[in-house]
């Protein structure tokens, strides 16, 4: 077991965390790898209907490990170096593209590769001091983990330039303001407000959330006719489900539905 990722699976909710607390969770080579096996297992786990994805010591992740790259290492040849980090990038597709909700919990600081995980996420619960930045300029580097794609499809190509040339720090409510963040909490309260929304989508009709999240994936880079046609596609599927039944029947009796993703 990888302990600098910990992974922990409750009533279908499984939570990811970073666990290199002395270092703010930079990212180094044994960490990218654990983080990589941790996403793979939350896509392929049919327990797991919904991810938390958090840092330890009250610190998200600030990217790589700046320190260890300045260390004078012995250098790679570019082929492997590129192999090396496309592979580690992996963390960010599989987040973006499973069919399962997932939850980024911010807190501390946000920056680099570290944003640009949690920006391949569903939606992002920040604390009201969380720093958040693109950080890659400041360092000598063009961008990765797919942060450039995604804050491009979240805010937009003006937008995204801004942040990445000009590589602001952001507070928890600038970042809100813009659309970065989707809700933002007393740094007392991090801890529960995004579990509690976590678990909600854990309890919540999974298949419906996985099709809703593949129609807005669908989105980003299909026509219009094809996306209505994945519409409809997976809005048939969803009526046959035990979950939507579930629904109905809960809306008649006036009470809160059971789902059990199904």
């Amino acid at each position: 077991m990888n302990d600098m990722v910990l992974q922990k699976l409750e009533t279908g909710l499984l939570t990811i965390t970073m666990n290199r607390p002395e270092r703010k969770n930079a990212l180094n080579p044994e960490m990218v790898a654990g983080l990589v096996e941790a996403a793979r297992r939350a896509a392929d786990d049919p327990e797991v209907r919904a991810v938390l994805f958090k840092g330890a010591g009250g610190s998200f992740c600030v990217g790589g490990d700046v320190k260890s790259m300045a260390a004078g290492r012995a250098p790679l040849p570019f082929e492997v170096k590129m192999a090396n980090l496309r592979r580690g990038m992996e963390v960010s597709r599989i987040l973006h593209q499973m069919p399962k909700p997932v939850v980024a919990q911010l807190d501390g600081a946000a920056a680099g590769a570290g944003l640009s995980m949690a920006l391949s996420c569903d939606l992002r619960v920040a604390s009201e001091s969380c720093k958040i930045t693109t950080a890659f300029a400041k360092v000598g580097f063009s961008g990765d983990y797919g942060g450039t794609y995604f804050l491009t499809q979240l805010l937009g190509s003006a937008r995204a330039r801004e942040l990445y040339l000009t590589s602001p720090v952001l507070t928890a409510r600038e970042a809100h303001a813009i659309g970065m963040v989707t809700k933002v909490v007393p740094d007392a309260e991090i801890d529960a407000a995004a579990h509690e929304l976590a678990m909600s989508l854990a309890q919540g009709p999974s298949i419906a959330l996985g099709f809703i999240k593949r129609n807005i994936n669908n989105a980003e880079h299909l026509p219009l006719e094809d996306c209505f046609d994945g519409e409809a596609i997976h809005h048939t599927r969803c009526s046959e489900t035990e979950d939507h039944k579930e629904a109905a029947k809960a809306f008649v009796e006036k009470r809160k539905p059971a789902f059990k993703g199904a």
